[in-house]
């Protein structure tokens, strides 16, 4: 296995958290040997995970799968988030994913997403982070930024497998995501892990943690000035 290499930048354009994904209080640090994992970018160049938000604050999005089309509309919502506020903030904006790197640059022609993106596709990160297998139905509630029902959410993944340049389930399906706020450094600042596939953070909610304006994310990317 090639060694992770030093982090080239990929968009489309004390205390630890233990192996077992015990919640962090605010302020603990990353564990060093989860920072050294790997992600893979759109090329399928190796950097660690740690590189990616080691100079700067980033929030960091894990996805359940790229078929999914629950993850398909928060992204497209991501999205929608203006870079000049983000560099403003001095935040970046990351979202990982668990399949090959080769279905980066669809997702994104397909969600219109054109922040920082990378691939976990052994899920190692994902398993180190506490991310959930299955769902925790009863405590499914609806995110605002979901707009298709079950069924032809359902249907539009099937549409997008079979018509895809790359037939296959691009990650495992019951795994859940969530997000966090990191860095600079191994600096965890906040914690979300989805118990089901509606239970993404509000991304507003997010912005608000790193100084960012919410976006309004009913029409074209405009920030609500408050």
């Amino acid at each position: 296995m090639a060694a992770p290499v030093t982090r080239q930048v990929s968009g489309c354009a004390g205390r630890v958290l233990s192996p077992s994904g015990s919640n962090p209080e605010r302020g603990q640090p990353l564990a060093a040997d989860v920072a050294e994992l790997p992600v893979q970018d759109a090329s399928g160049r190796r950097v660690t995970f740690g590189a990616l938000f080691r100079e700067r604050r980033a929030v960091v999005v894990f996805v359940r799968h790229f078929l999914c089309y629950v993850c398909k509309e928060y992204v497209e919502d991501l999205g929608k988030i203006p870079k000049s506020v983000l560099r403003e903030a001095d935040v970046t904006l990351i979202v990982i994913g668990q399949s090959s790197y080769h279905h980066i640059e669809p997702f994104c022609k397909l969600t219109g997403y054109s922040h920082e993106i990378y691939v976990d596709p052994e899920r190692e990160i994902y398993k180190r982070l506490g991310m959930k297998r299955g769902e925790e139905i009863s405590s499914s509630g609806q995110s605002p930024h979901i707009k298709s029902n079950l069924l032809s959410g359902s249907l539009q993944s099937l549409w997008w497998a079979v018509t895809g340049p790359l037939f296959d389930f691009q990650g495992d399906p019951a795994q859940q995501g969530g997000t966090l706020i990191l860095g600079p450094g191994n600096s965890i600042h906040f914690v979300h892990r989805d118990r089901n596939r509606l239970d993404h953070k509000p991304i507003n909610s997010v912005l608000q943690l790193v100084g960012v304006q919410p976006v309004n994310f009913m029409s074209r990317p405009t920030v609500i000035h408050v």
